[in-house]
């Protein structure tokens, strides 16, 4: 079964919206509700992406993805997710001086389980990933951002820069992502 993590993201409602149309089973949680005892209950993790910086939700969420990395789970993390995920593992992440919001065109650069081929996808962040841990690898980049998605050698834990729940190409990924 799958997790959200909502961490207060605009967005959330439209991946819950898409996941219920494809008959996708999920439970959703926000941080501070989440009992850490429940993970064992779930196979997969999606983190999705927050409106406030608050340094509970961040302690929670890198709590989930060591759980999820040290029980060979799944994780995709949304924007905040990826970059929590960057900075749970040694990574860092910056503020950008102008924000990115709109369609982006994500080239593929490396191969993977999710994406095949260059993707459209709906940006709307204003920190990105500004260094990667050396177990995560940019398998995706954008002309305006050089880690757009992120994975974690040899596991199917993944993080995406931009929202894929907002576009088609995107929400593809998020269904590849649920049937590995």
């Amino acid at each position: 079964m799958l997790l959200i993590i909502d961490n207060g993201s605009v967005y959330t409602k439209t991946l819950i919206d898409f996941l219920t149309e494809k008959n996708i089973l999920f439970k959703i949680e926000t941080p501070e509700m989440l009992d850490l005892k429940s993970l064992d209950n779930y196979n997969s993790f999606i983190l999705s992406g927050r409106r406030k910086n608050e340094k509970i939700t961040n302690q929670i969420n890198s709590k989930i993805i060591n759980h999820v990395i040290q029980n060979n789970k799944k994780l995709l993390g949304i924007c905040y997710g990826a970059e929590m995920l960057a900075l749970t593992l040694g990574g860092t992440i910056r503020k950008l001086t102008i924000s990115q919001k709109g369609t982006q065109k994500i080239n593929i650069n490396k191969e993977n389980p999710l994406v095949t081929n260059d993707l459209e996808a709906f940006e709307s962040h204003g920190f990105e990933i500004s260094k990667l841990p050396q177990i995560l690898h940019a398998v995706g980049s954008s002309k305006n951002c050089k880690i757009e998605i992120i994975q974690y050698e040899n596991k199917p834990i993944f993080g995406t820069q931009f929202h894929p729940e907002m576009s088609s190409d995107g929400q593809n990924l998020i269904q590849k992502f649920c049937s590995l």
